[in-house]
């Protein structure tokens, strides 16, 4: 096979420095100490400030350094090890730790999760706002599309909108027999609402995981979990109902 056009693009001035640069915060850095200033460090690798720049910016972006205001950039720690089994994407606890109850409404979900609860556009569901933290810190938001005819006994109980609501929701879901899950994962970026939720700027990466459940053939609800792609690694199999470290 011939040489391809993109053989022959050489790499990036920045993409070469962020290598330089990660090979030097894992020998000479520890989690949390401050970076020498800009021109310190453009002095040091003998490159324009511009060049170090990107090179910092991609490095915060995979979650290596983080810029805090006032302090300067530091080393981030590790990424988190978050566990996306199935106890960790369920509501068989009501009152689990890991996810936090916000509030619930009755929205009209998009239109790609009106065709996985396979209901007509513009039905209204039940939408269950829940956050996940992990060390002290948001690490992960999720909205759980619910029909209301899987959740047929809510109507008989009286509870205000908000979290008991969306407690009361979940509760009902207990009562359903699982058929079954299916996940996806995929690398997104924030929204607007999204960002809040995560202490972050709107167009951060971030990693989103849908899951449909099904019961007696039929989907019963969608959530759909949006994780920060910079301090988050997510973890399957039979060890996910484990919340790891990495590093």
């Amino acid at each position: 096979m011939g040489t391809t056009q993109l053989d022959t693009v050489p790499e990036p001035k920045y993409w070469h420095l962020k290598t330089v640069l990660t090979d030097a915060l894992d020998s000479e850095f520890a989690v949390g100490e401050i970076l020498p200033n800009e021109r310190e460090l453009a002095a040091r690798f003998g490159v324009a400030r511009a060049t170090l720049r990107q090179a910092l910016e991609q490095l915060e972006l995979e979650g290596r350094l983080q810029r805090r205001r006032g302090v300067g950039t530091t080393v981030a720690p590790p990424r988190m090890g978050v566990a996306v089994g199935e106890r960790a994407h369920s509501w068989e606890d009501a009152d689990d730790a890991a996810w936090q109850p916000v509030d619930s409404t009755e929205t009209a979900p998009p239109a790609e999760i009106a065709r996985l609860l396979e209901i007509q556009p513009g039905a209204l569901v039940h939408t269950v706002r829940r956050s996940r933290v992990g060390h002290g810190q948001p690490i992960a938001a999720e909205l759980l599309y619910v029909p209301p005819a899987s959740v047929p006994g809510l109507s008989a109980l009286d509870t205000p909108p908000g979290a008991a609501r969306a407690r009361a929701i979940l509760r009902e879901l207990r009562h359903v027999e699982l058929g079954g899950r299916e996940q996806s994962v995929e690398l997104g970026s924030a929204r607007a609402d999204q960002a809040k939720a995560l202490d972050r700027l709107p167009g951060a990466p971030v990693l989103v995981v849908t899951t449909r459940y099904t019961a007696a053939g039929h989907t019963i609800a969608v959530a759909v979990a949006t994780y920060r792609a910079d301090t988050c690694r997510l973890t399957f199999g039979d060890g996910a109902g484990v919340e790891l470290l990495a590093g």
